[in-house]
């Protein structure tokens, strides 16, 4: 399994808050959202501003999602290391809560990952638009990947969900 190790790698784009909007509809405020994958903390930011308990973790500050959970938490909420998607997908579903990882489109492109969501089910959130990540430079660009919200246990309704992503929190 590869670990992200430093800032600046592949891994290191930081999800804008604007993300979060077409998911807050779906989780519940009393329940505490742990950001397991938290970076910089721009999601930790927002889920709080908008009146979520939440608990962080990141791997780079020595918490390994793969490894540890926190004692309190609901559901899990982040934008994890897209090279080791399978392993935080894997252990998602064997923690057995609600989870929504901001995920690329060809995490749909593996047969390993396909009988995952088959075994346990999946709710997507699609956008209408890119994400403008912040990247490893702190300026923000356009992906040049689609990404959607990859949920389970959110009871969102439909395994497919079309939404406008708003440019204004």
């Amino acid at each position: 399994m590869k670990i992200p190790s430093k800032k600046g790698s592949p891994n290191d784009f930081q999800t804008p808050v604007e993300a979060l909007l077409p998911l807050l509809p779906f989780l519940k405020k009393e329940w505490t959202i742990w950001e397991c994958a938290s970076g910089k903390g721009n999601l930790v930011k927002g889920l709080i501003d908008k009146g979520y308990k939440v608990v962080e973790s990141d791997i780079l500050t020595g918490g390994d999602y793969l490894l540890s959970e926190p004692d309190n938490w609901d559901c899990a909420v982040t934008n994890p290391p897209y090279s080791i998607k399978q392993d935080f997908l894997e252990r998602a579903y064997s923690l057995g809560k609600p989870f929504a990882f901001l995920l690329p489109l060809t995490t749909f492109e593996t047969a390993k990952r396909q009988a995952l969501f088959k075994k346990h089910g999946l709710e997507v959130i699609f956008f209408d638009r890119r994400i403008n990540f912040e990247t490893p430079s702190g300026n923000g660009s356009g992906s040049w990947f689609a990404t959607a919200w990859f949920s389970n246990g959110l009871n969102i309704g439909k395994q497919m969900t079309f939404v406008e992503l708003s440019k204004n929190i």
